[in-house]
This record gives C-alpha cells, structure tokens and sequence, in this order.
C-alpha cells in the first residue's frame, strides 16, 4: 500500500554527516517508515538504507508479512528487546545513533548508555517525525474515510439523543457507530461533555444527564487503516440563554475567519492569532486557553499545530484541526472542530458535518 523504500530513502538522505543510524522507538514512526504495526520493539536503519525491527515472538509472524522490505531480529526469550538493540548496534560498529528522544524513556536510555558508553547519542526525534508532517495521496485519502465515518456517527447520533441520556450512554453509541461503520479502533477517548461539564475542554465523560438548557460537546474521533480522524461538534439541548447563543456564534466565526486565511506559506501561529483575537475582542479573553489545531496522522496530536508558540510554515499535503473554542468555567463551554488537508491554493475540509447550532427538542 506505501512505499517504504521511498520513506527510508528520504529519512536517510536527512542524515547529518556525523549520523551513522538511527534507533527507532516510537510505534507510529515504526510504523511509518516500515509498516510494522505491532508497536512493540525498535527499528534501525542504517545509511545502506537498510532497516532491521527487533521485537519478541509475539511479532515476528507480522513483521514477515507487513514489512517485506526489513530483516527480523527476535528478541530471545528471557531478554529485553533493549539488551538486543544494544548488540545489534554493537555489532554494526558504528560511531553514532540518533534517537527519539521525546519518546526513549531515561531508563532505556541509561542502560543503552551502559551497554555502549563509546557511542555518540544524537537527537533525532525531529529528523524523524518531520517526513510524517507531509501526508501523500493514500494516507489523505484513509484520514478523509475515517473523518466520513465520524460524519456518518454525528448524523446517527443526533437521531439517537434524548434529554435524560446519560453522556456515557451517548459516548457509547458514538463509539459503536464507529466501529460499525468500520473503525478499527478510537483515535483518542471519546468526549461528551454537558452543561457545566462543557467548559472543561476535556472532560471525558460522565453519568450527567442532558437536562434543557444544556450545551453538548462532543469530541470523538476513529482510527481507519491506521490513520486518525478528528471532529467536535456542540448542540443544545432545548433554548438556550442569550449568552450561550453569543459564545457558539463568536465561536463558529472565529473558525470561519481562521479557514478563510488557511493557504500555504502562512505561518501556523498566525492562523491561530486569527481566531483568537476574534474571540478575546468579542470579550472572551482568558476563556480559550488551547491552541487553535494540531496535525492528524498515525497519532492524533502530531505536528504542526495552529498555536501561539508554533512558527511552521504550512504546506500543502498537511492535515489540521481547527478548533477554536470558549469555555467559562463552571457554566457552559463551546467547541466547533473540522480537519482540513492543506492544497497547493488553500484547504479541503474533509469533515462536512453541519456546524449551525443544532437543537434537540424536549
């Protein structure tokens, strides 16, 4: 399905000239670069553009049909797949690793030290993760099903809520919708937030029940193939205050001027002041406190991001949410989120769910 050789190739032709290999832990970028979707284990490559997975017994049946392209090192019964790792890169005679160092956790990394105190450890993560920021025309087009299966859900869904549920009833009918609808798994806990549970971003969810006068956030997404969607959406429950209408419509606006700026070379903290001015000049400053989006992918919270401390110049190929959001504390909370695939003269928005304010009667 990808083309593994292509991926190894470019992350070698990324190497310093000081970098010999590069040690691969986190399971996404496993993943990525070799199709191995067990998780467990390391992956090197070397400059040959040659890798090897070490993982256990457990795997090795998967790494022989999903990565045609890389040599399998079991770890042997009774050791840990670092002790292996270790003597795989003793035994290449190497001078130098790159590593994943937002992910190798300290204990991994002081017994690798231990094994080999001679080699020079050399961060890695962003060289790494970097390629992963592009999407090509399959991994676009997986994301894009999986975020059609969230619309297809939202739909279900709104058919399906009655004030008196519960928001555990209503996150479980979410989740199996999805998984009918052929999602092999959820990209993230799935969030139904009501009332005041709502002004906490992520509030999970609870044995609240929809009462009139609610907002309801819902933040859920799946995982297809792989690959991650994304998408929130809030309702009300019945009317709604003056104020509630006030918060969801400045919210809805300060999306839609921050998509009307999204193109490449615009630089991501400036997509995100776009929406956030917007909402602290309508007199909310203080009540969105998270960053406008963040990249989708294998994992749902890659880079770049929409973000005040983010300087990435987006382009095309980047998928994003873009969710701005006002939350007051103990009150009511609203989120309106889409995801968008950068193109080469601006976005395609590949969720397509209704973001007017959608009312559930009593």
């Amino acid at each position: 399905m990808f083309d593994f050789r292509s991926r190894i190739k470019r992350l070698v032709a990324s190497f310093p000239p000081e970098l010999d290999v590069v040690l691969i832990s986190d399971p996404y970028s496993m993943r990525y670069y070799t199709g191995f979707t067990g998780g467990e284990g390391y992956v090197i490559v070397d400059r040959d553009e040659k890798s090897a997975v070490i993982t256990d017994f457990r795997y090795t049946e998967m790494v022989g049909k999903e990565c045609p392209d890389a040599k399998c090192i079991e770890i042997p019964s009774g050791k840990r797949g670092v002790e292996i790792a270790a003597e795989t890169l003793k035994k290449m005679g190497i001078s130098s690793v790159g590593i994943e160092e937002k992910h190798l956790t300290v204990s991994l990394m002081s017994k690798l030290q231990e094994r080999l105190p001679d080699i020079n450890w050399v961060s890695a993560s962003e060289l790494i993760a970097k390629p992963r920021a592009i999407k090509d025309e399959k991994e676009i087009e997986l994301i894009a099903r999986a975020e059609a299966i969230g619309d297809e859900a939202f739909s279900h869904i709104l058919d399906f809520i009655k004030p008196g549920m519960t928001e555990i009833e209503i996150g479980l009918e979410l989740e199996f919708t999805m998984r009918r609808l052929g999602a092999s798994g959820l990209s993230f806990d799935t969030i139904v937030a009501s009332g005041e549970n709502s002004s906490m971003p992520h509030a999970g969810v609870s044995d609240r029940r929809l009462q009139a006068g609610d907002l309801v956030t819902m933040d859920f997404g799946c995982v297809y193939q792989g690959y991650c969607s994304d998408m929130t959406r809030t309702i009300a429950i019945g009317d709604l205050s003056d104020e509630q209408m006030k918060i969801y419509q400045t919210v809805w606006t300060a999306q839609a001027l921050a998509l009307d700026e999204i193109r490449p070379g615009m630089n991501c903290k400036d997509i995100d002041k776009v929406a956030r001015d917007y909402i602290y000049e309508a007199g909310y400053e203080g009540c969105f406190g998270h960053g406008l989006g963040h990249s989708v992918g294998l994992f749902i919270h890659e880079e770049p991001r929409f973000s005040p401390t983010c300087d990435e110049i987006i382009r095309p190929g980047m998928v994003i949410t873009v969710e701005p959001g006002i939350y007051i504390s103990g009150k009511y909370g609203v989120r309106i989120e889409d995801l968008v695939v950068i193109t080469e003269d601006g976005y395609r928005n590949l969720a397509h769910s209704e973001k007017e304010l959608i009312t559930i009667g009593l």
